[in-house]
């Protein structure tokens, strides 16, 4: 027989909110079961201590409960209390302990509590339902929490906890299953979803998830409604959030104008960041440095960036003629944040305009700062060169002398068999070709062994985009000069970046066995940078891999392979490769081996 005696109780002191959850409760108790229609009709219980000990339950008073009902079963031993009022307690304390559990953190014991208690796991137990849900995501069993919210979803009624399951869902899941579960949305009569008044923050959720991570593919459907959001709110946060997606998906000209929009609706660091990186990828490296420069400080994100668009700005080739306010202020931003990269383009910029003691002392300031910069030794040995101080050059010469054969190979002796004295990149090029080509002139007017000469003096003097087109004439020629015309072809579209490009220009002749694989090393190199710059890791490691069968792997591109695998989530391989890196003194392997092994504590 179903006690109703509780629900008499509930009623007669008002408390609905009680009666509905008994009500609940003994309905999946005993299914077959149907309300009172009116509960103060149940018959008045008239056992007083009874009564007292009911209010006691309802007080949420259980030990005082328990021990009223020893206290009662002593003084009377042939008196038992009802087993629902013991049943009732029993769940009343687990629901107590769970709840306990939940605000201290201790997700196991909820998730023990609620399966030695299942009667708690029913919709008149919302609160539950949900503190199970998170206990479940917090010991790393997502698709459980799922289960439980998809038992929400597809069983209880009440429409405010629906939506309230819907936000909790979204708090606490990734985007795949809160998709999933967006499937049991109702819709009203109207059509309308029951989710519609969330989906425009879940849409921001979205959208930002996909911009943490690029291997996240969210519905487009998503993406239109931030878009839509952002053009009739216009509100900054948005079109910031927009631009990001757009920047990450190389949607550049859409991306501008959303960084613009949220600059111009609220001037932040980040709207700035993102106009510059935005720029950056335009190749418009003199706007994205004003872009950033006014906030270039606010956190080393935007230090980074307003730096990286300086350097692109002084290696912008044909070299830009910047106003000496602009110059004067990248400089001492420069010298501020010890910057060897800029400093390194600062002192091939100087070469560019021929103030070899200005590219001189840029070239010393970034070797001060990164003593193991090569391209900065190897621009000042080149640089003193041309001065003619030949005790210096000889100093650097004997310092580089195992490291880089292009700082080697300055001002060696010619070949005997071409007269040809070792390049910018180490390579051949006619004497004192350095000279004579300061000039513009079209290279197609030139015979093929002349533009070939023409071709190193560009590479010389840093103009690496002229230098293609001479060493193009060069290679209209034949045997050796052909030869020579597409390894200088495929170092300065190196040079440049464009590794793709110096692929296809190295197969134009066949090159001596040295110089081939000199050419594929460094362009696996260029890929491996690219690639990686790209968030494209596994792509990088396979070009590091395939770099691996020409030449042992430098500690710079070993650090680049273990960044590779930590953000592949191969943490133990990232571990032994950053502490192979580390064992040589490397200061990043270092730091990135710390850090792993911080996160991993």
């Amino acid at each position: 027989m179903v006690d109703e005696s509780a629900l008499r109780y509930f009623a007669s002191h008002g408390d609905t909110k009680r009666l509905k959850v008994e009500i609940a409760r003994l309905q999946a108790l005993y299914p077959n079961w149907v309300p009172p229609a009116d509960p103060l009709a149940i018959p008045t219980n008239n056992d007083t201590q009874l009564e007292a000990m009911w209010k006691l339950y309802a007080d949420g008073s259980f030990a005082e409960l328990r021990g009223k009902i020893t206290e009662r079963q002593s003084n009377e031993p042939n008196w038992q209390p009802p087993s629902d009022l013991l049943e009732r307690l029993d769940i009343a304390e687990a629901r107590t302990r769970l709840v306990n559990s939940s605000e201290m953190k201790q997700y196991s014991a909820v998730i023990d509590i609620a399966a030695q208690t299942p009667v708690l796991l029913t919709c008149a137990e919302m609160d539950v339902l949900w503190r199970v849900a998170e206990a479940f995501v917090k010991t790393d069993r997502e698709s459980r929490s799922v289960e439980t919210f998809a038992y929400i979803l597809q069983n209880c009624t009440e429409q405010a906890e629906r939506l309230a399951t819907m936000q909790k869902a979204a708090e606490l899941l990734s985007y795949k299953p809160v998709q999933q579960l967006l499937s049991y949305e109702r819709r009203g009569i109207d059509g309308a979803g029951e989710f519609e008044a969330i989906r425009n923050d879940l849409a921001r959720r979205f959208v930002n998830d996909a911009n943490e991570d690029p291997k996240l593919v969210i519905d487009p459907s998503w993406v239109t409604r931030l878009e839509q959001l952002a053009t009739t709110t216009g509100d900054a946060s948005d079109l910031l959030l927009l631009g990001w997606y757009q920047l990450g998906h190389k949607q550049i000209a859409e991306a501008e104008k959303s960084f613009r929009a949220s600059r111009t609706k609220k001037y932040t660091a980040a709207a700035s960041q993102g106009l510059a990186l935005t720029l950056l990828e335009e190749d418009k490296p003199q706007e994205a440095e004003d872009a950033m420069y006014a906030l270039r400080h606010a956190t080393d994100d935007t230090k980074a960036t307003y730096l990286a668009a300086t350097a692109r700005l002084m290696a912008r080739q044909p070299p830009l003629i910047l106003d000496e306010t602009i110059l004067a202020r990248i400089a001492a931003e420069v010298i501020v944040q010890k910057d060897a990269t800029t400093a390194q383009e600062f002192g091939w910029y100087a070469r560019t305009f021929d103030q070899m003691p200005t590219a001189a002392g840029w070239f010393e300031t970034a070797l001060a700062w990164k003593p193991d910069d090569e391209p900065s030794a190897y621009g000042l040995a080149l640089t003193l060169y041309q001065l003619k101080n030949t005790l210096r050059v000889s100093e650097i010469k004997r310092q580089w002398k195992d490291r880089s054969p292009r700082i080697a190979a300055i001002g060696g002796a010619a070949d005997a068999s071409t007269g040809l004295t070792a390049a910018p990149d180490g390579k051949a090029r006619r004497g004192a070709a350095r000279r004579g080509c300061s000039n513009t002139l079209d290279p197609r007017t030139l015979s093929p062994q002349t533009a070939l000469t023409r071709g190193w003096c560009l590479m010389d003097k840093n103009r690496p985009l002229e230098a293609i087109d001479s060493f193009e004439v060069a290679i209209g020629g034949v045997g050796q000069t052909r030869a020579d015309g597409v390894y200088g072809q495929s170092l300065a579209y190196l040079r440049l970046g464009l590794a793709d490009n110096a692929a296809v220009a190295a197969a134009r002749a066949p090159l001596p066995p040295s110089r081939a694989a000199e050419l594929q090393t460094a362009i696996l190199s260029k890929r491996v940078t690219n690639a990686f710059d790209a968030g494209r890791y596994r792509q990088a490691l396979l070009f590091l891999d395939q770099r691996a069968q020409f030449q042992p792997e430098p500690i710079d591109l070993m650090v680049l392979r273990g960044y590779a695998y930590q953000n592949l989530g191969m943490v133990a391989d990232a571990i032994k490769i950053f502490e192979a890196a580390a064992a040589t003194g490397n200061v990043t392997a270092m730091r990135a081996l710390g850090d792993l092994r911080s996160e991993r504590r």
